[in-house]
């Protein structure tokens, strides 16, 4: 039977060796640790300098840390001797699992990040996308949230909001009205277009620069289309809009201007 100072001497370097490699093993789990928490900060710290929404900062930070952190873990156990081999293509197995199962969650994840960097929209700011237009309410890591003017909530997923064409309605401060007046045929296009010039005039919601635009456009099938351009706050945009509707109709029945509806000729010949 050995003794116990046989049994040192025997397995004494490997003791000593063993204790030495845990020891380090863990001052190296402290410090790295403590780079990680020092990265991740740094990191929080660049992206709110550069103005990262803060909704994206929580994510970026988590997955960030998680993923040193996993690096860490399998450096260190490696370090002490355990074969990371079969762990790594675990990890490896399990993220491919994930991901295939997660992939139109993973879409919508990376469209979120895409829309918060990006920054196509903001809160507050009225967008037409796959058809719907609303009010941004929202926008998380997933979906974003529109309130439609007849009051409906619609929740978007990112995935499809990031693949689509936006359009951003309020994100400039003016917006360039639009109009077409028909008036007859027999009606006096200059005096309709005074009419309309006068109205813009008068109306200190209108920009001078650019300079309104107020011709002919089109001979239509049933009238003389008068187009008009003009430029208001973006604020203003839909309140111009139906006054200028009412106030041209107004104007045009007291110069005696129609405005024609459609109307066609229907010939009828009586064959014998």
């Amino acid at each position: 039977m050995e003794t116990l100072e046989g049994l040192w001497d025997k397995y004494s370097e490997t003791v000593i060796n063993t204790g030495l490699n845990i020891v380090v093993s863990i001052l190296i789990l402290i410090v790295g640790l403590w780079v990680i928490k020092w990265i991740v900060n740094k990191l929080v710290s660049v992206l709110r300098k550069r103005g990262i929404d803060e909704t994206l900062i929580p994510t970026l930070r988590g997955f960030t840390k998680g993923m040193l952190t996993i690096m860490l873990l399998i450096f260190v156990v490696g370090r002490m001797g355990a074969d990371t081999s079969a762990f790594v293509a675990v990890l490896g197995a399990l993220g491919l699992a994930v991901g295939f199962a997660l992939q139109g969650s993973l879409a919508n994840f990376a469209g979120g990040i895409l829309i918060l960097v990006l920054k196509p929209f903001k809160n507050g700011d009225v967008i037409n996308v796959n058809g719907e237009t609303g009010s941004v309410q929202a926008i998380s890591i997933v979906t974003t949230t529109l309130k439609t003017p007849d009051n409906r909530v619609i929740y978007m997923a990112n995935g499809a909001v990031a693949g689509a064409t936006i359009t951003n309605i309020t994100q400039e401060p003016t917006r360039r009205w639009d109009f077409v007046c028909g008036i007859g045929y027999d009606d006096d296009f200059d005096k309709a277009k005074e009419i309309i010039q006068g109205l813009i005039a008068a109306d200190d919601r209108f920009h001078k620069d650019p300079a309104p635009f107020v011709r002919v456009g089109n001979l239509g099938d049933s009238s003389v289309d008068i187009t008009i351009r003009a430029w208001v706050d973006t604020s203003e945009y839909w309140n111009v809009h139906f006054d200028m509707i009412e106030n041209i109709k107004k104007e045009m029945d007291k110069a005696g201007i129609s405005i024609p509806y459609p109307q066609r000729d229907i010939h009828v010949y009586n064959e014998k």
